[in-house]
C-alpha cells in the first residue's frame, strides 16, 4: 500500500514537473519571439539573445549573406564562432532552418546551448522514441521550432522528408555543417552527404549554406558542384588562431612526455589522439595506473560506452580523454586547453581540425605533436584500402613537410591553406611568438633512424621533453584581486552544481570567459551583469538573481 502510495506521488511528482517544463519553455518561446524578428538587426540579437557586443570575423558577412537569400560557402577556423552564422538568421526568418550535422552528440550539444539561451530547438535522430519523435514533430507542423538538427541520411529518410512537405512547414534556410564531408579530396568524406544535394532541390527557395573549418581550392569546388549552389558567395576567414600555441617534439619515450605534459598542466582538460584503438586502451590504462585519471574513446566501445565517456569529458567529470580520430567533430567544449597527436595525423586538414579544440573560448590553447616519420609507415600501410592512394599519399607528405620544416609553423599552416601571415599585421602581434620554431629559431635538426627530425640539445636525454614552464590558463584579471578570486572560485563551484542539476555540461551555462569577465567586472545589478561576455537576457532571468548572490557576498 505505501509503495504503490510512493509511486502515485512519485509519478505526481514527474508530471507537475513536465508541465513546469513544458510552460518555461514556452514563456521562453514567447520572450524570444517578442524580441526577435526581422526588423532587429543581427547586432541587437547578438547581445540581446547570445550576450556578445560584436560579431567575430566574417560572421556579420555571412550572416548577411544568408538574410539576403545568396547561397553561401563558409570556410571559418574551429573555434571561429560558425554556428552563429547560422543561428542568428534563423531568429529573424519567418520559417524554419534545418541544420544538417554528422553526429547525434554534436547535435545534442548545440540543442542544450540553444535550449539555455531560450531558442526553440529541435533534433530528429535515430536514438529517439516514437512518443519523442511525435512531440517534435508537432511542434514542427504547429510553427514553434526556429532550428531542426539532422543528420544528413536522417535528412534522406522519407520520415523526415514527409515532415518536411508537411502543411504549414516552412524551410528558409539549409545549412550543412562540416561540409567538407561531401568531398572526396576532404579528409573525411562521408558518401551520406551526397545525398544532401537531392533533398535540397526539394527546396529551391530556402537559402543553402555550407560551413566548414578545412577547405583546399579543390574541396571548396567539391562542396559547391555537389550542393548545386548557385552562384554563391564564397568567404574564407583567417586561418590564424593567435590564442594557440603550436609545438612539435621528436618521439622519444612518448608515454613518459605525455605524462609529463599533463602533471605540467594539472586541472586542465586536454584531448590526446591516437593512431588505433589498441594504443587509445593502452595509454588510458597507463596513464590511471600513475595516477593521471584519463578515459577511452574509439569506435571499438559501445554505443552506450562512447557516450557515457564523452559525457564525462564534456560535463568536466574527467579532464583527459584518449582517443581515435572518431573523436570530436564539431564537439563544442570551449575549455579544451591542449591537444596532443601521440601519433602524425594522416593530413593538415585533420591536423588542423583536431588543434582547433584547443583554445575555443579564445583563451590560450597548446597544441603538441609528438613526431617520428615511423608513423608515416603505419599510415600507408592502410594505402591499399583507399580508392584514391594518391591522394592520401599527397595529404601525408603535407603532414610531413609541417613537422620537418624549420620556418613558422603557423606561417606553414596559413601558407597551405593558401593565406599569407604577416606576424607584424593586426591582430598578428600577439601570436609573433607562436610555436617551438619560433621560440627556438637556432635549434639544430637531424635525422633519426627513419629520417625523422630531433634537436641536437636534447639527443643525450632519454626523454626528450623540456622542462619548460607550463603556459597554464591564468584569470585575465590582477592577481592580486582578491575578491576577484572568490567570485571566480565561487561562480565554477555554482556552475558545476547547476549544470548537474540541468544533465548539461557547465559550459552550456557559461564558458570560462564569461567567468572572469563577471569576477573581473563585479556586476551589482542585472543591467550590469547584461554587460558582461555571453550573458543574454534570457540568461540574465534564468540565473541573474544567483549570479549576483555570489558576487555580492
Amino acid at each position: 500500500m505505501e509503495e504503490k502510495r510512493y509511486n502515485l506521488l512519485l509519478g505526481a511528482v514527474r508530471a507537475l514537473s513536465a508541465q513546469l517544463a513544458m510552460q518555461i519553455r514556452a514563456n521562453q518561446i514567447l520572450y524570444l519571439e517578442d524580441s526577435v524578428n526581422m526588423e532587429k538587426k543581427p547586432e541587437q540579437i547578438l547581445k540581446a539573445v547570445f550576450g556578445y557586443d560584436s560579431f567575430r570575423p566574417m560572421q556579420r558577412e555571412v550572416i548577411q549573406n544568408v538574410l539576403d537569400g545568396r547561397d553561401t560557402l563558409a570556410v571559418m577556423p574551429t573555434g571561429g564562432g560558425k554556428s552563429l552564422c547560422y543561428q542568428i538568421p534563423a531568429l529573424m526568418f519567418p520559417g524554419m532552418t534545418v541544420v544538417v550535422s554528422p553526429l547525434i552528440a554534436l547535435m545534442q550539444d548545440q540543442v542544450s546551448q540553444m535550449e539555455a539561451y531560450g531558442v526553440p530547438v529541435a533534433v530528429i535522430n535515430s536514438s529517439q522514441d516514437w512518443n519523442t519523435y511525435r512531440k517534435t514533430r508537432d511542434e514542427i507542423q504547429q510553427g514553434k521550432i526556429k532550428l531542426l538538427y539532422v543528420s544528413p541520411e536522417g535528412l534522406s529518410s522519407r520520415k523526415i522528408q514527409d515532415l518536411l512537405h508537411s502543411e504549414g512547414v516552412r524551410v528558409d534556410c539549409i545549412t550543412i555543417d562540416e561540409a567538407h564531408c561531401i568531398s572526396e579530396w576532404g579528409h573525411d568524406f562521408r558518401p551520406d552527404y551526397m545525398e544532401i544535394a537531392g533533398i535540397r532541390e526539394q527546396f529551391r527557395d530556402a537559402v543553402c549554406l555550407a560551413l566548414t573549418a578545412t577547405a583546399t581550392k579543390q574541396v571548396r569546388e567539391d562542396i559547391i558542384s555537389h550542393l548545386h549552389m548557385e552562384n554563391p558567395q564564397v568567404l574564407i576567414s583567417s586561418f590564424n588562431r593567435p590564442n594557440l600555441h603550436l609545438e612539435v617534439r621528436r618521439k622519444s619515450n612518448a608515454f613518459a612526455q605525455t605524462r609529463d605534459y599533463i602533471l605540467e598542466r594539472p586541472d586542465q582538460s586536454g584531448i590526446i589522439y591516437c593512431f588505433s584503438r589498441k594504443q587509445v586502451d593502452e595509454l588510458t590504462q597507463a596513464l590511471n595506473d600513475f595516477g593521471i585519471r584519463a578515459i577511452n574513446y574509439h569506435a571499438g566501445l559501445s554505443d552506450e560506452q562512447r557516450a557515457a565517456n564523452q559525457n564525462a569529458f564534456i560535463q568536466d567529470k574527467v579532464n583527459i580523454i584518449v582517443a581515435t580520430l572518431a573523436f570530436g567533430m564539431g564537439i563544442n567544449k570551449p575549455d579544451v586547453r591542449f591537444v596532443i597527436h601521440y601519433n602524425l595525423p594522416k593530413s593538415i586538414e585533420q591536423y588542423y581540425q583536431e588543434i582547433g579544440r584547443a583554445g575555443r573560448d579564445g583563451l590560450p590553447g597548446e597544441a603538441l605533436l609528438l613526431y617520428t616519420s615511423a608513423d608515416a609507415y603505419k599510415i600507408r600501410y592502410f594505402f591499399n584500402g583507399k580508392e584514391n592512394p594518391e591522394n592520401a599519399e599527397r595529404l601525408l607528405q603535407g603532414m610531413l613537410a609541417y613537422c620537418e620544416s624549420r620556418t613558422c609553423r603557423r606561417h606553414f599552416l596559413m601558407a597551405y591553406f593558401g593565406e599569407y601571415y604577416n606576424p607584424m599585421s593586426p591582430g598578428a602581434v600577439e601570436a609573433s611568438c607562436c610555436c617551438d620554431i619560433c621560440e627556438n629559431p637556432n635549434g639544430a635538426i637531424t635525422k633519426d633512424s627513419y629520417g625523422s627530425k630531433k634537436t641536437r640539445s636534447h639527443e643525450k636525454q632519454k626523454i626528450s621533453t623540456p622542462k619548460t614552464p607550463a603556459k597554464t590558463k591564468k584569470t585575465p584579471f590582477d592577481e592580486n584581486d582578491e575578491e576577484g578570486q572568490r567570485i571566480a572560485q565561487e561562480l565554477r563551484l555554482w556552475r558545476r552544481k547547476t549544470a548537474d542539476e540541468m544533465n548539461v555540461p557547465p559550459y552550456v551555462i557559461f564558458g570560462d570567459k564569461t567567468l572572469f569577465d563577471i569576477a573581473q567586472k563585479k556586476p551589482r545589478s542585472t543591467r550590469e551583469l547584461l554587460n558582461c561576455n555571453g550573458i543574454g537576457e534570457n540568461k540574465a532571468r534564468s540565473f541573474g538573481d544567483q549570479i549576483l548572490r555570489i558576487v555580492r557576498g
